[in-house]
């Protein structure tokens, strides 16, 4: 018996992308660490949640992996129900936490409390993908209706979402969208009318969507008021003297005093980047952010030797949710772009986050694992090459 079990193991190795996950557990080791440090005089265990999250997520990405993907695929429909009866049931037990300011949580037994919108973004790289397999197959990827369905399949989680208030995670989905049909080889004059469509909608989007708290984040980053600078400013600042206050090497892992005095509000979540930029300096903060490029290259990787459009969709869509929420997350930390509360894929704080990230990582690992099929690629074997010559 221990002799099969070890033999099962062995062959999970030999037929697994080990070196994406080793890679997604480094980050994620790498988290924990910042968020011990982090949380040296609070009282709340971030650092237990998160490993219990992580051990979780772990477990049922080795369950996902095993399963061929395009079974999962086949129930789509049930899937996507799922996930818009988890965002839709907001609206009727939503909550909000401690460093929020959206109602997008519901709270399950035992005290513990779940985000939808980061189980939806998986289901959505799922049932996304296979709207653009389906197109992609009948030929209907270049059609105006075609790619208006997409369009609508987008829009139904961003809409939700931004009317729970959560803009940052809506416009996750968006770019999600974007990348995804791009790379599919959506022809560039269908972006191009989008691009007009969203600048003539902005002064709307300004007026009636935007609340004074959204245009106050923005207006801050242009802005050299006091009043505005000390409020809506405040945290980017602190951010960005920690991570200055690192210099080259850092102050060390846990040595912090900026981090010890908490000098940055919510730290272990969004601004998690910070904690690293004081003990880690500017040779940790390079290493995180080449971590993330081998990580995102593995991806592209995957997507290329994937068994058919359906399995390059799912590599490219995980691509597009870490790319997009790193960008956004880093340039939150800069004070390059207004804080939105976007977490840093596998270092900032959050059961949620942590788990939906390993379901991401078990679907891509599946893909891996189940390569064979049909040499046919249809329309979009191209990807990329078709898209920039349209």
């Amino acid at each position: 018996m221990v002799y099969y079990i070890f033999e099962r193991i062995g062959w999970y190795f030999r037929k697994t992308d080990n070196i994406f996950w080793i890679l997604t557990l480094i980050a994620s080791v790498i988290g924990c660490c910042l968020i011990a440090s982090q949380q040296r005089q609070d009282s709340v265990d971030f650092l237990k949640t998160q490993m219990i999250a992580i051990g979780i997520g772990y477990v049922a990405a080795v369950l996902i992996s095993l399963v061929d993907y395009r079974s999962i695929g086949k129930i789509w429909y049930i899937i996507g129900s799922i996930a818009l009866l988890l965002t839709v049931s907001v609206f009727f037990i939503g909550m909000r936490v401690s460093g929020t300011d959206d109602t997008g949580w519901i709270r399950l037994p035992w005290g513990i409390t779940f985000q939808p919108s980061e189980l939806t973004k998986i289901c959505f790289i799922l049932t996304f993908s296979k709207h653009l397999a389906y197109l992609s197959e009948k030929d209907r990827l270049r059609s105006f209706l075609g790619v208006l369905t997409l369009l609508f399949h987008a829009m139904i989680p961003v809409i939700l979402i931004h009317l729970q208030g959560d803009d940052g995670a809506a416009l996750v989905f968006a770019l999600m969208f974007l990348i995804m049909t791009f790379a599919a080889g959506v022809q560039l004059r269908y972006f191009l009318l989008l691009l007009i469509g969203i600048a003539c909608a902005v002064p709307l989007l300004w007026t009636s969507v935007l609340n004074e708290d959204q245009k106050n984040r923005l207006a801050v980053l242009f802005s050299s008021d006091d009043s505005m600078f000390q409020t809506y400013g405040w945290q980017q600042y602190q951010g960005k003297v920690s991570i200055a206050s690192g210099g080259i090497f850092g102050k060390g892992l846990f040595n912090g005093p900026r981090v010890a005095m908490e000098m940055v509000p919510y730290q272990e979540n969004d601004f998690i980047f910070t904690v690293a930029g004081e003990e880690l300096g500017f040779v940790g903060c390079s290493a995180i952010l080449l971590l993330f490029l081998l990580m995102l290259f593995r991806l592209l990787k995957n997507s290329a030797r994937a068994g058919n459009v359906f399995g390059k969709n799912i590599c490219i869509g995980f691509f597009a949710l870490i790319s997009v929420q790193v960008l956004i997350n880093l340039g939150m930390v800069l004070g390059i772009l207004p804080v939105v509360g976007i977490t840093l894929p596998f270092f900032s704080s959050g059961g949620s986050s942590a788990v939906c990230l390993y379901l991401g990582v078990g679907l891509v690992q599946s893909v891996y694992m189940h390569p064979k099929e049909s040499n046919r690629l249809s329309v979009s074997s191209g990807v990329f090459q078709e898209s920039a010559l349209a």
